[in-house]
């Protein structure tokens, strides 16, 4: 099955994507493949940089112990770090509050030259906020809207949207959050305030199924990126983040005239 969720579909059935798919491709061709693609990511990376006219945002969504955090760790393993800017929204703060929903989001778009990577994103208003009733439904109704209005602000000046929702299955969740447990190391990245969360997995996935397929667009398509192998999710990632850069008319700046005629003293 196609991972990208075409645009205008009215449902989109998250029980017919297999967590574990991993394309009949093993592991060890996976970590072969991606070392490639990252080699060429980090050139492409470079020109965006150098050049400074377009942006890529990257999106991550799923559920708790879905990959977000190792996603960004392996995918952009090779790039400069100075041109990659990470923002992790949490709940929102008084002043956050204090402006439209999407304020605190649009000041974190990465500007022109720039990978920006969203862990979680402006997407926990169509669902945490649903799922947990935090506002009424005529409210997070009207988001929809309201987010592919802004998203096809971004791709309109310059900025590629990408977003991915890391699907892991239920069993595949409670077998990570065990680990957790068992080892002292990752205890920081337990929550029990995950487990509540955990017990409306059906409220969440049928608020994800509306989410893609009410914001999957032309111009900021959603992925349903099978996360239960991790090497795969990152290969999947990654394939589809080099595809957009090539599409983009890349390239480094001319350089200065009359370079050829300057020494460098000693």
């Amino acid at each position: 099955m196609h991972l990208r969720i075409a645009p205008g579909q009215t449902r989109v059935d998250l029980a017919a994507y297999n967590p574990d798919d991993t394309g009949a491709v093993t592991k060890e061709a996976a970590g072969a493949e991606l070392k490639e693609l990252q080699s060429e990511m980090a050139v492409l990376q470079e020109k965006l940089y150098a050049q400074s006219r377009y942006a890529l945002l990257v999106v991550l969504q799923g559920m708790d112990t879905s990959g977000k955090d190792g996603a960004i760790k392996h995918v952009f393993d090779e790039v400069n770090p100075m041109g990659v800017r990470v923002a992790n929204f949490k709940a929102p703060t008084a002043e956050e509050l204090a402006h439209d929903y999407l304020w605190r989001v649009h000041r974190q778009v990465p500007p022109k030259g720039y990978i920006g990577i969203f862990n979680r994103s402006h997407y926990e208003d169509v669902l945490v906020v649903r799922v947990e009733s935090l506002v009424p439904q005529s409210v997070w109704e009207a988001r929809y809207a309201q987010i592919n209005a802004f998203e096809r602000l971004l791709a309109e000046t310059g900025t590629k949207v990408l977003k991915f929702f890391l699907h892991i299955s239920k069993a595949e969740q409670k077998k990570r959050l065990e680990d957790r447990l068992a080892d002292p190391a990752k205890h920081w990245k337990f929550s029990a305030g995950d487990l509540p969360v955990r017990a409306r997995w059906d409220d969440y996935m049928a608020a994800y199924s509306d989410a893609l397929a009410r914001c999957s667009t032309a111009e900021a398509p959603w992925f349903v990126v099978p996360a239960n192998k991790k090497w795969y999710r990152n290969l999947v990632i990654t394939r589809t983040i080099l595809e957009a850069l090539r599409e983009l008319p890349l390239k480094f700046p001319e350089p200065e005239p009359g370079l050829e005629k300057i020494v460098i003293p000693d």
